[in-house]
């Protein structure tokens, strides 16, 4: 039986909400609020451009990136944050290819986010060196590395089912081959123990606004393994990742280790909020969370079958094969997720017909877990998300 973790008081929840959405965007930090407000009124307000210097504003990217490193098994100063995850998978890729000078193909996954595959994509076209972007299903790409893979690219929980790819099979595979290793954490990171270290993969990539609780649009995050990180070429020199920004030399002198991927002007309200929601896993032990939302998670699923037949499970049945979300097909799972979110319930939808449902034991319990079992009940039994008002498609699902 997994130990209590919940810290609900640490977060701004409405009382009439039951927060399934975890795993698309974390809930605001009650500490953040006061953190955002400090930093534009006395350091950005009073210091202005000082700030850089009194408040220290440089130095913040490192001291994320720090706080994220024991998160995802990483050591201090092998993690660099700003810019987007879409970033941060070119910067990733750009380098790794670059290692692997004689060898054209990527290899991911068909079930991988859009954007990875994007930026693989418009990477190879503006390559124009006749890279191959391949992607089989996900249970066929441990067979699909052979000695022609460059790079092996793929994220760790599928963003649509919660599958999750066995790590440290696959990165021994790829390396067994010859391949460079990426790992997307960002269904996973604050989610469940990461062992990077353990796991020897070069790269690895990552958002904070998801598990770690950063908010919209937080920095992004990109590992490389000490090792390597001093023969990585970033393929966007930015000056922030000049050993010397403020010398303005006109060629470009690439930092030390990971702080060669910085790129641009750090985003210091954002990490600053970033930087305080990280204080929230202080003395939390990621195992605990992982045995806790597992038990919330079978939980639901319990619930909802027996309740619920008209949704399908998506996700993996067994609770060591896939993240901490569980997904349900349901034809009209975008009009029931609408009408969920109307009553209270806030999961998310991603098409075709997949119901997401994130558990974070932070701030949910089984209690929860059965109030949102009797609202989906109520939805689906009752027909209610047939009212008109729920069928009408937003701009964000």
């Amino acid at each position: 039986m997994a130990q209590p973790i919940l810290r609900k008081e640490l977060f701004d929840l409405p009382d009439d909400v039951i927060y399934l959405d975890g795993n698309s965007l974390g809930p605001l930090p009650t500490a953040a609020l006061k953190r955002a407000e400090n930093v534009m009124r006395r350091e950005w307000g009073v210091d202005l451009i000082r700030a850089w210097n009194t408040a220290d504003w440089m130095t913040l990217p490192q001291k994320v990136g720090d706080k994220i490193a024991p998160l995802i098994g990483a050591p201090a100063g092998s993690i660099a944050t700003g810019d987007t995850l879409s970033i941060k998978v070119f910067q990733a890729l750009g380098a790794a290819l670059k290692m692997r000078p004689d060898r054209r193909v990527i290899l991911s996954d068909n079930g991988n986010f859009p954007t990875d595959l994007y930026m693989a994509q418009g990477l190879v076209d503006a390559l124009d060196q006749d890279y191959e972007l391949k992607t089989p299903a996900p249970e066929d790409v441990i067979d699909a590395i052979d000695a022609s893979v460059a790079v092996v690219m793929l994220t760790h929980v599928d963003y649509r089912s919660g599958r999750l790819h066995d790590m440290s099979e696959i990165t021994k595979r790829a390396h067994d081959a010859g391949a460079i290793v990426i790992w997307d954490l960002a269904h996973s990171a604050g989610a469940m123990p990461i062992d990077l270290a353990k796991c020897h993969a070069e790269f690895a990539v990552g958002c904070t606004y998801k598990y770690l609780n950063g908010g919209p649009g937080s920095p992004a995050f990109i590992y490389v393994r000490p090792d390597i990180a001093d023969q990585v070429k970033p393929i966007l020199a930015g000056w922030m990742g000049h050993t010397a920004p403020f010398a303005m030399d006109s060629k470009y002198q690439p930092a030390s280790a990971t702080e060669r991927l910085r790129v641009g002007t750090p985003p210091i309200i954002q990490l600053s909020v970033l930087d305080t929601a990280l204080d929230i896993w202080t003395d939390v032990d990621l195992h605990q969370v992982r045995d806790a939302s597992i038990e919330l998670s079978e939980l639901f699923i319990q619930e909802v079958e027996a309740r619920c037949p008209q949704l399908k499970l998506a996700s993996p049945r067994n609770a060591d094969q896939r993240g901490s979300q569980v997904s349900f097909r349901f034809e009209q799972g975008y009009a029931a997720m609408q009408a969920l979110v109307d009553h209270g319930v806030i999961g998310d939808f991603r098409a075709p017909n997949i119901m997401r449902f994130g558990f974070t034991p932070m701030y949910l319990n089984k209690s929860d877990v059965l109030k949102a079992s009797d609202v989906i009940e109520d939805i689906i039994s009752n027909e209610i998300w047939k009212r008109p008002k729920y069928q009408t498609v937003s701009l964000v699902t």
